[in-house]
């Protein structure tokens, strides 16, 4: 068999699984029970996902309040949110690196550099940085995001 890497856009809610039932809603003290979601797919398929599986596969989508079209789009919140940790160090006299890792595991590393020594500041290199690698994150989110909403072929498939 081949492997395949899949990306839709779901609506989902917590649930949970009890007597082969799902369930939205409080649980109940005490019963037994598997934590998930209930996902309903784009064409009006229900399923359950168990909440580990889920939360590795789906992204919450937080739309961003500056846009007034109304459709999925990438949020400030949602790019800061999936920077999962960030390394900076100063390579020589006036050199700043800045390795961001996302939540996914992928890497991004951004440098900057001034024309004076006595100019230099990490933090202000940080911050220099950290604006080009958010503008990257913002890219790869809109990618994935777009290509959930359209699949791969998308419109351009179309014509």
């Amino acid at each position: 068999m081949k492997q395949y890497i899949g990306t839709k856009v779901v609506t989902a809610e917590p649930a949970f699984k009890m007597g082969g039932k799902v369930r939205t809603g409080p649980i109940p003290n005490g019963i037994a029970h598997e934590p998930g979601y209930r996902v309903i797919y784009p064409d009006g398929y229900e399923s359950f996902s168990p909440k580990e599986a889920f939360e590795r596969a789906y992204l919450p989508i937080n739309v961003n309040e500056n846009l007034t079209g109304g459709g999925p789009s990438i949020g400030q919140k949602m790019v800061d949110d999936f920077i999962a940790e960030t390394h900076v160090m100063t390579l020589g006299e006036k050199t700043t690196v800045v390795r961001a890792v996302l939540r996914n595991g992928f890497e991004i590393v951004e440098a900057s550099a001034c024309v004076s020594k006595e100019n230099y500041s990490e933090d202000m290199g940080r911050d220099i940085c950290m604006e080009k690698i958010k503008d990257k994150v913002w890219m790869l989110l809109g990618f994935i995001l777009q290509t959930g909403v359209n699949g791969i072929e998308g419109p351009a498939a179309e014509k």
